[in-house]
């Protein structure tokens, strides 16, 4: 089951975001990420959160149409969105879009990203998604599709990534070995309509982007 997060940070609605939403079977709002949706006049399926950034006309407006909420206290030891994603798996979610996860706080932004990582290890597919950029965690292997020139990257999350192969980029690789803090895998770019990313062992971040 298709499942779509929707938190309070940046998002543009494009027309492969909205797409995305469409497409989900599963809607949940994190706290304020119910601004969004009203705004797109989507009712979610749940709202999770401690409710401290909602606007109180957001929180007023689902509740007369009866969405179900899930309140959790101010002071707890898991952000909004990881309360999401748990709520999600327990109700059968099999793939999983954050949106709305990125934005000036870089800390919840790198918090997010790392969720992918939560996710990436329980082989549920799952990834970020903005205007700009899609954002994956790979264990073992990842296909893209893409345009000519979309840029690609791989960062290393663990201290070392070995049996990188990478096909259908500008740049490919074949059984590399990367380090974390190598910027060799930035900016690479797309060749053919769809790319993919293996590795034997560690962890990459991939990002797909536009400028």
């Amino acid at each position: 089951m298709k499942c779509v997060i929707i938190a309070n940070g940046d998002l543009e609605y494009t027309s492969d975001i909205l797409r995305v939403i469409k497409d989900a079977q599963l809607i949940i709002s994190a706290d304020g990420g119910a601004r969004h949706l009203r705004i797109l006049n989507i009712l979610p399926h749940v709202m999770i959160g401690d409710f401290d950034s909602i606007h109180p006309d957001d929180k007023q407006f689902f509740k007369k149409k009866q969405v179900k909420m899930i309140t959790f206290p101010s002071k707890k030891n898991h952000t909004d969105s990881e309360l999401c994603i748990s709520w999600a798996l327990e109700n059968n979610a099999t793939d999983i879009t954050l949106l709305g996860v990125t934005g000036t706080r870089l800390d919840h932004t790198l918090a997010n990203i790392f969720l992918l990582k939560k996710l990436a290890r329980q082989n549920i597919p799952a990834r970020i998604i903005n205007k700009n950029n899609e954002i994956h965690i790979v264990t073992n292997f990842l296909e893209l599709k893409g345009r000519p020139k979309d840029f690609l990257s791989i960062i290393p999350i663990t201290e070392k990534v070995t049996g990188i192969t990478l096909r259908g980029l500008e740049y490919p690789l074949v059984n590399a070995t990367m380090e974390m803090g190598s910027c060799l895998g930035i900016s690479n770019s797309f060749k053919k309509a769809v790319a993919s990313v293996s590795i034997e062992k560690g962890i990459l971040i991939v990002t797909k982007s536009t400028d």
